[in-house]
């Protein structure tokens, strides 16, 4: 379980949308069934990536499940690719100023985004182009929603690039040691999160050589 779970949204009515149904435990799907009837039953299942702790329960709804790409609509819900926590990421964006965000923003936290392919380049841009929308409320896929966006957004930015600021003074200072630079880095993360905090690095790592800006004589 992510957090405290994940968050399963209905949208609309006659029939209504499910957006990213979770977990396959019966009791969950059961709720999901009876609050859909009241809207009309299930047209569609939507998600908004492909970790099974969204996904899980998709296929036990009888209902079609898409997991679309950037720029298609569906039920009057909007999908904009937001790639970095996983590549086949998208958000949901309804007329009325709502974003269904998945685990690119969450409501509690730093969302993790792992190394390869340059995630967290890629993260950094989706974060800017949900910054060009007009956004007035974020229904995360994790934790409670956040009523003040643009905030959140700015929020989420300024963390990478405060870890990227501390990144880069600790290497123009000389240390070449990922140990060395994971405990000065990331010196207020508990013991127990260091792991995931590692993983952050490696990330971190990989964009700044993309960028050009890490020095060939980093240690394994």
């Amino acid at each position: 379980m992510t957090l405290e779970g994940t968050n399963t949204y209905l949208f609309g009515s006659d029939p209504c949308v499910v957006i990213d149904p979770g977990s396959d435990e019966p009791g969950h799907l059961e709720a999901i069934r009876g609050a859909a009837a009241e809207r009309g039953g299930i047209g569609l299942v939507l998600l908004t990536h492909s970790h099974g702790d969204h996904t899980a329960g998709a296929d036990q709804l009888d209902a079609e499940v898409v997991l679309p790409s950037g720029g298609e609509e569906h039920f009057a819900l909007r999908a904009l690719a937001t790639p970095g926590h996983a590549e086949d990421h998208v958000c949901f964006l309804t007329e009325t100023g709502v974003c269904f965000s998945g685990d690119l923003v969450l409501g509690l936290g730093s969302t993790i985004v792992p190394p390869g392919g340059n995630s967290l380049a890629a993260f950094m841009d989706s974060l800017a182009l949900l910054q060009a929308e007009e956004i007035e409320l974020i229904a995360p896929g994790h934790g409670p929603w956040i009523s003040e966006p643009e905030a959140k957004l700015a929020e989420y930015v300024e963390h990478r690039q405060m870890r990227e600021r501390r990144l880069l003074e600790a290497l123009e200072a000389g240390e070449r040691s990922r140990a060395s630079l994971l405990a000065t880095v990331w010196d207020d993360i508990p013991m127990e999160l260091l792991p995931m905090a590692a993983m952050a690095m490696e990330a971190h790592l990989e964009k700044l050589e993309g960028e050009g800006r890490l020095p060939g004589d980093l240690e394994a």
